[in-house]
């Protein structure tokens, strides 16, 4: 049935190119109307309180998503037009300011304490409101609330709040997004122009490739989201990692041709034979991608899932429209051949296979220490530091650390039966804990005496619903460091004494539970990644020595390129160690299996085992070279002008990861295959042909002496 299906798109090129546009059409609708989320809180797990409080925020408040804006050295009545032009925006539920409780014509010197140490910085010169929304934090009528607010905010006032710092987020992702693709586009397509040896095989290549991205986009309408990261990257890895099968296609198309002179026949045999070797290659690469799906923080799903998918649909792209491509092309292909400009590393291969037993003594004793020091990362947390430090948003946060003691603010949702006094008393512990900049709550504003039927309803909806009362607490530390998780585990300990059922939530809270909860993710999905690819290897090869060096080969790697940061004394983003052990595993993996098996062909031709490593590594390079440089220039692409840090930070371990790899490969894994080859032979079925041989030789020349 696969036979006949491959020699019908043969025989019909034009039909299938044709099949291939239009189901296009619907991919690039899906691609349009996909939603892209820019908020990376809400792919924490729902029980977590922290996440929980956040649901009453939004569902309870309409707060989750309040945005700071600090107006500086302007009149109060600038100030106060300013409030009345933000409430008219769609999608701002209310906006609070002093102007709520108090007449703007008292001047700030005889107003109450409560209000000025909220709303004007230490030294008077700055004012703050806040402003709430209809809408979650993190929807698009949100963000397109503050890019509203932007755009009559004059260069005295800022924005701030993990909401504004997504709005950023957003604006420079559609900005900088199809840079990003065309930068990388450009790099991956200068690289194939050296490596292959056509002018126009490049562009053959792309445009298969092309088509299985724009399927792979257009099929993520189906999951409803995406995150900005996965948006940004999927389409680069895809195409980093998928082209190395279009190239075995082609090369093996030009084999059939020297046995068949039918250019359809030739074709169908090279898919046929291609189809078990790309699908064997392709399932490390799944498995490594997949391994994220097992990620509590639910990110890691959306990116392993969406790169998975883009294999697949990458395979059966090259499989069925390349085959067209090619052939409705390949006399144009031919018209434009030129020198294949990749260089020749033979001197390399003598001076590794001459210094293959130290060599094997280096692997060895650099495992222990580049998994030592990799595991001293330093990770980062917070948001605004993903992102350029001139933003409005991030210098609107800076402010609010320098100017109001507000480096971050937690929200405590109570119960609001409970008797004022108890409220008062839990307020001053609270305020007691090191740290503690302010605190605005319903209490302190207004006093338990004062009844609800007389308070300003801007007021009451921030403070009271649903039998649930809502108190902010400012805190001088950072979000995500040490000083802050401790003064929220002790702020629990305090709310939990007074109400069981209090929810504390906030950047600092959710950064707290994020921090143990990745930490718990990167163990699980390194082990799951490691399993599965072991277990792969060992069923291709059916071996139980191979997996384990291939897969300590890629491991050291990866470990060594997350050394980088650590000597380098840089911070790295919480996502970046777990993304790079799945995808740089999967990803890279092939190049190692890739050796191995030219190694064992070699063999089993009947060569002597010194040949067969040089030819295996000599015809191996240069596919394992031509998918490194690819994988390398599209992901640098992106390293190159990307903005937002987090995502500039993983493509420049990807990017590094994939030389490292190529080096760790063609040094190490080469000499530790040949000086292993005697294990392996004894602890992999079949090894070879000409083992096989030996010891059946072997066999009946003990039977003879034996019966002698």
């Amino acid at each position: 049935m696969i036979k006949k299906l491959a020699l019908w798109e043969t025989k019909h090129p034009k039909i299938v190119i044709i099949l291939a546009v239009i189901l296009m059409i619907p991919s690039l609708l899906g691609f349009v109307f996909t939603r892209v989320n820019y908020d990376m809180m809400s792919y924490l797990p729902d029980t977590l309180e922290s996440v929980q409080g956040e649901q009453v925020l939004d569902e309870t408040f309409k707060n989750a998503g309040m945005s700071m804006i600090i107006v500086d050295s302007m009149p109060s009545k600038y100030t106060a037009e300013l409030k009345s032009e933000i409430e008219k925006i769609d999608g701002v539920a209310t906006v609070f300011w002093t102007d709520t409780l108090a007449d703007i014509s008292i001047p700030m010197e005889i107003m109450p304490d409560m209000l000025t140490d909220i709303f004007y910085s230490q030294d008077g010169t700055k004012t703050m409101m806040l402003v709430q929304y209809t809408e979650t934090g993190s929807s698009d009528k949100t963000l397109d609330a503050i890019s509203s607010i932007k755009k009559i905010m004059n260069e005295k006032v800022l924005i701030s709040g993990f909401t504004a710092i997504s709005e950023d987020i957003r604006d420079i992702s559609e900005k900088q997004a199809p840079l990003y693709v065309g930068f990388a586009v450009l790099l991956a397509f200068v690289a194939m122009t050296v490596m292959m040896e056509s002018w126009l095989l490049p562009f053959v290549v792309l445009s298969s490739l092309g088509i299985a991205i724009i399927y792979n986009m257009g099929t993520n309408i189906f999951m409803g989201e995406i995150s900005f990261i996965t948006q940004t990257m999927a389409a680069i890895l895809q195409l980093g990692v998928t082209m190395d099968y279009s190239i075995f296609l082609i090369d093996r198309y030009h084999e059939e041709k020297k046995i068949y002179d039918d250019k359809s026949i030739a074709m169908t045999n090279a898919v046929m034979k291609s189809m078990t070797a790309i699908a064997g290659s392709s399932l490390t690469t799944i498995f490594g991608f997949l391994a994220l799906c097992f990620m509590q923080f639910s990110l890691g799903f959306d990116i392993g899932f969406v790169l998975a998918k883009g294999v697949v649909l990458g395979i059966l792209t090259v499989v069925t429209v390349l085959p067209a491509i090619v052939l409705l092309t390949e006399k144009y292909v031919d018209k434009y051949k030129h020198r294949s400009l990749m260089p020749k590393f033979d001197k390399v291969n003598e001076w590794v296979f001459k210094h293959k037993k130290i060599l094997a003594i280096i692997f060895v004793v650099l495992l222990i220490p580049t998994y030592l020091i990799q595991s001293k990362a330093k990770l980062y947390y917070n948001m605004d530091k993903a992102l350029p430090q001139d933003l409005v948003s991030v210098v609107g946060l800076n402010t609010l650390k320098e100017d109001f003691g507000m480096a971050s603010s937690q929200f405590i949702v109570f119960d609001d039966s409970l008797p004022a006094g108890e409220i008062m008393q839990m307020e001053d512990e609270i305020n007691e804990l090191p740290g503690i900049s302010s605190i605005l709550s319903y209490n302190m504003l207004l006093g338990p005496a004062v009844p609800s039927s007389i308070v300003p309803d801007e007021l009451l909806k921030i403070c009271k619903a649903d039998g649930l009362q809502l108190m902010m607490v400012n805190s001088e530390y950072a979000t995500a460091t040490d000083e802050l998780n401790d003064q929220v585990i002790k702020m629990e300990q305090i709310v939990k004494s007074h109400d069981p059922n209090a929810l504390i939530t906030g950047e600092g809270a959710i950064s707290k539970d994020m921090v143990v909860t990745t930490g718990k993710d990167f163990s699980v999905t390194s082990i799951i990644s490691v399993v599965a690819i072991f277990i792969l290897i060992a069923i291709c090869f059916k071996s139980i020595s191979l997996p384990i060096i291939l897969v300590l080969s890629i491991k050291l790697a990866i470990w060594f390129n997350l050394c980088f940061p650590v000597i380098m004394g840089k911070q790295v983003s919480f996502v970046d160690p777990t993304v790079i052990n799945c995808v740089q595993l999967g990803a890279t993996v092939d190049y190692a299996i890739l050796l191995t098996t030219r190694f064992r062909e070699e063999l089993k031709s009947g060569i002597l085992k010194q040949d067969a490593i040089k030819n295996a590594l000599a015809v191996a390079e240069k596919s394992i070279l031509q998918s490194a440089a690819v994988f390398f220039a599209a992901t640098f692409g992106v390293y190159l002008v990307c903005d937002i840090t987090i995502i500039k930070g993983i493509c420049a371990l990807l990017a590094r990861g994939s030389i490292i790899s190529t080096i760790v490969i063609v040094v190490f894994t080469a000499p530790l295959i040949y000086l292993c080859e005697p294990i392996i032979s004894k602890t992999t079925l079949d090894w070879t042909d000409q083992h096989q041989r030996k010891k059946k030789k072997k066999k009946q020349s003990e039977e003879i002496i034996k019966e002698a």
